[in-house]
């Protein structure tokens, strides 16, 4: 295994010639299209060389490049999705099987943007490694992974305090469209200190790439990036390619000792497109059209993040969820967050008045929470939330000048610290975490020891437990 990035560098001609070799199949198998039904393809003459998920091309493509993707098996036939409308195509055509191709990431492809077969924005394919990373494989096995590492800087206040990430957590960004969801994003790449960043965007559109790249994360954050792209006018198998060429990569450099954090952006997306997969396949849609395999998809795919085995990397991620109407009860919002180490809620409303990021803190929660932090800080954490438990469920009173000062002295503390509160959790700057925690106990500032124990009796149940009254 190469240990470290700048041996690929060096390589030699001779090998990479080599690695490319043992991939050639010597036996070229072909079939024949019987019918065409939109993207949809059934052949004839590979039902017994084929495998799902295996490519196939046209004849008369000559280039690397395959047409389409194997979705469903049959006794005489098979069927596949193709990556492109089928002008062309006719009853008859000849069908050429691709063998097995698995990506092999590289420390050179830091820096680049790339689509979901490794290509650069030029259409060449990106240098590649010696290692081939399966695009599909089984996580590490449970009972050899490590714990949850030490707490990571962020440089975000709200992250660093409320909602630590640890090495090897499984974080949810759940969200709706222009609630600033890219943006946190892009901070979380400049900020957290790990090796390498990988960023899937997953159905994205095309033209926000570009800007997504160049100003939202910008020079500094691409550094150490890797950006693999599908957009929104892709079919569901790249999408799906796309989506698992990032896990290989963060598995590339996880199992070379590196800490990766991958950002992935969206795992709906991902979701509708197993989904449509699945419904072209034959499978029989269940809750709200979403074939059963969905779920099952969605689970392997978040599994192969985390903790790696002693002596490996590991794999902290970061996954967004587009929540239609901020109905957390939506199937994959749902599902998503009971599988993952916790989830962060960005709020519409909070965003609408102004405050990025519209983190609400009631309703999300970091489950490395409480051994993430010390006992003091746990202590601050329950106040805090407390506090901000108090002012939100009697704001409408207090805006309206119907609450009384003096008749509540937790709501008269609420009412004083709101601003500075609410100010902290929008801030996008801190130095660490140390920092952080040091801010939040200034604004806070001196209580007697009466409140502070009511505080921490009130709020400990909603902090250590479950943070929210949806969480599983």
């Amino acid at each position: 295994m190469v240990n470290n990035y700048f041996s690929e560098i060096y390589v030699t001609e001779l090998e990479r010639n080599l690695g490319a070799f043992s991939d050639l199949s010597i036996a070229t198998f072909e079939g024949t299209i019987t019918s065409i039904n939109g993207e949809t393809i059934r052949i004839a003459g590979l039902s017994g060389v084929a495998s799902l998920g295996d490519q196939i091309a046209l004849a008369g493509n000559t280039t690397p490049t395959p047409d389409g993707e194997i979705i469903a098996l049959e006794t005489k036939e098979i069927v596949a999705i193709l990556y492109a409308d089928p002008y062309s195509v006719k009853i008859g055509t000849t069908v050429r099987h691709l063998s097995k191709n698995d990506p092999r990431p590289s420390a050179r492809w830091i820096g680049k943007i790339l689509d979901h077969a490794g290509r650069d924005a030029d259409g060449k394919s990106a240098p590649e490694g010696l290692i081939a990373a399966p695009l599909k494989m089984d996580p590490p096995p449970p009972a050899m992974r490590k714990a949850l590492g030490p707490r990571l800087n962020t440089s975000i206040p709200a992250f660093d305090t409320f909602l630590p990430l640890c090495q090897g957590q499984r974080l949810g960004l759940f969200a709706g469209s222009g609630v600033g969801k890219s943006t946190l994003l892009s901070h979380l790449a400049r900020g957290v200190d790990t090796d390498v960043v990988i960023l899937a965007l997953i159905g994205e559109r095309g033209r926000e790439v570009r800007s997504f790249v160049e100003h939202t994360l910008g020079p500094e954050g691409m550094k150490r990036a890797i950006v693999i792209v599908a957009t929104s006018n892709d079919p569901a198998p790249l999408k799906k390619r796309a989506a698992y060429l990032a896990m290989a990569a963060a598995e590339y450099f996880r199992d070379q000792g590196k800490q990766v954090l991958l950002l992935f952006d969206s795992l709906t997306r991902f979701a509708e497109a197993h989904r449509e997969a699945a419904l072209t396949a034959g499978e029989v849609p269940s809750l709200r059209a979403f074939p059963p395999s969905t779920f099952r998809a969605v689970a392997a795919l978040t599994e192969r993040a985390g903790p790696g085995v002693e002596g490996s990397g590991d794999i902290t991620a970061v996954f967004s969820v587009l929540v239609a109407g901020s109905n957390m009860d939506e199937p994959v919002a749902d599902m998503v967050r009971g599988i993952l180490d916790g989830h962060v809620v960005l709020d519409r409303d909070i965003a609408e008045r102004g405050r990025y990021p519209a983190i609400d803190v009631r309703r999300s929660v970091s489950r490395s929470l409480p051994d993430a932090a010390t006992p003091d800080e746990n202590e601050l954490l329950i106040r805090a939330r407390t506090i901000i438990g108090a002012y939100e469920e009697s704001a409408p009173l207090i805006r309206a000048g119907l609450y009384s000062p003096g008749s509540d002295p937790m709501l008269d503390e609420a009412v004083r610290v709101w601003p500075d509160l609410d100010r902290f959790v929008g801030s996008l700057t801190s130095e660490n975490t140390n920092e952080s925690f040091a801010s939040l106990q200034s604004i806070l500032g001196e209580e007697d020891t009466q409140d502070a124990q009511r505080s921490s009796d009130i709020g400990k149940q909603k902090v250590l437990g479950s943070g929210s009254a949806k969480t599983t």
